[in-house]
């Protein structure tokens, strides 16, 4: 896993109103261990499958959701997480730039709030999520279909990224 993911995960954990916030929740000694294991280069790759399942438990409790996205507005933790989303981008410098543009307009992140604020959305993202790992990519292109069609705050936050040129550096060939 990414080094920069890593230490942003870690920033997050440490923060004490983060971990207050999430005591009753969530199992802390689970994500530690999860969090120390994710820092050995070579680890198990279960251990990511586990925390896909954590972060999706975690985004259906309202509470730890919230937590989160507050987090996401503190430049110490969201500027990390940035930097592991990109660092694979480093030969599409336009892409890169782009999605680093859009995690740091204020407008983008609510609009990421609002659609992360309906259940039914979460779930259609995570069936996308899903059909991404499987490689089923007719399943994931449905499911954005019908995230975008079906739900208007998936297009405001489609038309936030637009603006920003993540659209068009997706579509653009390396």
């Amino acid at each position: 896993m990414n080094r920069n993911l890593v230490k942003a995960l870690q920033v997050a954990w440490e923060l004490p109103e983060f971990r207050t916030g999430v005591r009753h929740v969530v199992d802390l000694d689970e994500v530690a261990g999860l969090l120390a294991t994710l820092t050995v280069p070579d680890h198990d790759h279960e251990v990511e499958r586990s925390l896909l399942r954590l972060l999706r438990s975690a985004l259906d409790t309202v509470q730890i959701r919230e937590a989160v996205l507050l987090l996401l507005e503190r430049d110490e933790v969201r500027r990390p997480l940035v930097a592991a989303a990109v660092e694979p981008l480093a030969d599409r410098p336009g892409q890169a730039a782009a999605i680093a543009s859009a995690a740091e307009d204020p407008a983008v992140r609510r609009e990421v709030r609002a659609v992360l604020a309906s259940a039914k959305v979460r779930e259609l993202i995570w069936q996308a999520v899903e059909n991404q790992v499987s490689d089923n990519r007719f399943g994931l292109i449905r499911r954005a279909a019908v995230l975008v069609v079906w739900h208007p705050r998936v297009r405001r936050l489609v038309w936030a990224l637009h603006r920003h040129g993540v659209l068009r550096e997706l579509r653009r060939r390396s």
